[in-house]
């Protein structure tokens, strides 16, 4: 984790800006510069991967309803710009979308939630997976679920993908879990990186740290001080400006306050 540039991953796009999960989102997150965007897939009716991150449409969209219960037809019906209710009209992207978008950008990388915690939509990660090599974009993709179930799927079905775990809080040893598991990264809540001994664990089993969501300006340096790979943030025309100031000053990695 040390020694290398820390990545800016735009969470759900430049999601303080525009739309999230939109292309709209997307768009910007590429303007301000950002390393990386992340994004959440679902299965429509038909079995097309969309984007978007809750199991319902409610939230974001004037919708109603589970996206599993819908088709891609009648998904993009519906105006997704709830969470920035300033621009005018949002689609739904699919995944193709996104993917076909970043093809030209070889400096940004994409983190692929599977959003199987709820539903197990099936196929999702197969789908996925040919989806990302038929785009040919496999050595720019980490993915990433709260269920490990689906991240042993893709290991399975694609040992050479990169994947990572997501987690919240509360569990004792995750490095070794991970380790054991043979992942790449962790994808935990910022708060985990305050126990003993847990960026050293990481750093011992080469587990990359890509922590999530990281909005506040001191925190973001907290961060950098902790030496994590990549920052996941809704503004990452903010974490640009706090990462490259911080990397200015040459400061080592070191502890974290959260």
């Amino acid at each position: 984790m040390n020694g290398h540039k820390i990545q800016v991953w735009a969470h759900r796009g430049a999601s303080a800006y525009a739309p999230e999960n939109t292309m709209e989102a997307y768009i910007l997150a590429h303007q301000y510069g950002a390393d990386g965007i992340e994004l959440d897939v679902h299965l429509s009716k038909d079995g097309e991967i969309v984007v978007i991150h809750d199991e319902k449409v409610n939230r974001t969209s004037d919708g109603k309803g589970y996206v599993r219960n819908y088709t891609l037809k009648q998904l993009k019906k519906f105006n997704y710009n709830r969470t920035r209710p300033t621009h005018f009209h949002a689609e739904i992207p699919t995944l193709r979308d996104v993917l076909e978008y970043l093809q030209d950008k070889p400096q940004m990388s994409l983190n692929i939630e599977l959003k199987t915690n709820v539903f197990s939509y099936d196929g999702i990660e197969q789908k996925t997976i040919d989806l990302v090599h038929q785009t040919g974009m496999a050595q720019r993709v980490i993915y990433s679920s709260f269920n490990h179930y689906s991240i042993r799927r893709v290991q399975q079905i694609d040992p050479e993908a990169k994947v990572g775990l997501l987690y919240e809080d509360g569990f004792i040893d995750v490095p070794q879990y991970a380790a054991k598991l043979g992942v790449d990264a962790l994808h935990p809540k910022y708060i985990n990186l305050r126990y003993p001994g847990y960026l050293e664990d990481c750093r011992r089993f080469g587990l990359d740290i890509n922590v999530w969501t990281i909005n506040d300006e001191q925190m973001m340096r907290d961060m950098c001080a902790a030496g994590v790979h990549a920052i996941i943030t809704n503004d990452p025309a903010l974490a640009i400006r706090v990462r490259d100031e911080f990397e200015r000053t040459g400061q080592a990695a070191g502890g974290v306050k959260v």
